[in-house]
């Protein structure tokens, strides 16, 4: 009986080690995480954490520095994903057409993915700085008014949205860019024979049916851009005063300048509650185009 029931489930039992060492490694850190949150603990007091409840929720609320970090959270997210989607999209159905040279092309794409973020934020510096910066030099040689770029209050989360989408955007594309490779060349050969044009075709054809593939670039660069810190800290550490400071580096400056860990722990559970949520509304969002284009 007992030898039936494993060979049944033999898959199970094999995978069942690594699937509870998974849940364990994720759950417990959250778990602690969540109760350090209700406490108020400071290492340099010397003293254990002590229960004040909703206290440091309370607090964050009222707090102006972390109020503003979230509204540069949404504002680097929202205008990075949008920048990002339209090119990725735009450049995955170029990459739809036969090109000449079309593996090179996607090659190409890669590098900048594939890269060291931190080696990536100090090539950017080096073309953002304000006096030998190649970017000012160009702008020089065109008459135009060199830029402070990282240095100023008003460029700096421009400047890093940009050099995140000049990462980031070749991953979306080669996502859609899968999606789009799906579609039956059935459909366009139908559409050619109704005398649809190429605009017609990708608004009508392409754009929805690879709508699925672009919930989930989008999905996977949404969870990732909202949790940017390498490059924010690399190249401004938050500044120039706190023009660049998003929330996890406010969780970071709560952490390791100010040694508040039950602050700090507030904040990295709100900030996994927001992420759980998106993360569950764009997969009920793919079911259901999914399910409209089955």
């Amino acid at each position: 009986m007992i030898s039936n029931w494993i060979d049944k489930h033999l898959k199970l039992i094999f995978i069942l080690p690594a699937v509870i060492f998974v849940v364990v490694m994720m759950a417990f850190p959250i778990m602690y995480t969540l109760v350090l949150s209700f406490t108020s603990w400071n290492m340099t007091a010397l003293e254990a954490p002590q229960f004040i409840g909703l206290r440091n929720y309370i607090e964050l609320f009222r707090n102006a520095r972390f109020l503003s970090s979230v509204g540069r959270t949404v504002y680097f997210t929202v205008v990075g994903i949008t920048i990002q989607t339209v090119l990725g999209v735009g450049c995955a159905a170029l990459l739809h057409r036969k090109l000449i040279a079309r593996n090179f092309i996607k090659t190409m794409f890669l590098l900048p993915v594939v890269a060291t973020p931190v080696a990536i934020a100090m090539v950017w510096m080096l073309l953002f700085e304000p006096s030998i910066g190649y970017i000012n030099q160009i702008l020089r040689t065109l008459g135009l008014q060199p830029m402070l770029f990282l240095a100023d209050l008003d460029q700096a989360l421009n400047s890093l949205i940009l050099v995140d989408v000049w990462q980031w955007t070749p991953m979306i594309m080669l996502i859609v860019y899968a999606g789009m490779a799906a579609i039956p060349t059935e459909l366009y050969e139908a559409a050619t024979v109704d005398g649809s044009n190429g605009f017609q075709k990708f608004f009508r054809i392409t754009l929805p049916l690879a709508s699925p593939a672009i919930l989930v670039a989008v999905l996977i660069r949404l969870i990732d851009i909202i949790k940017t810190f390498d490059i924010i800290y690399t190249t401004t550490r938050g500044g120039p005063g706190f023009a660049t400071e998003n929330i996890n580096i406010y969780a970071f400056a709560t952490t390791f300048m100010h040694f508040r860990y039950g602050m700090a722990s507030a904040v990295i559970m709100l900030f996994f509650l927001v992420v759980a949520g998106i993360s569950g509304a764009f997969i009920v969002l793919k079911k259901r185009l999914e399910v409209d284009y089955l």
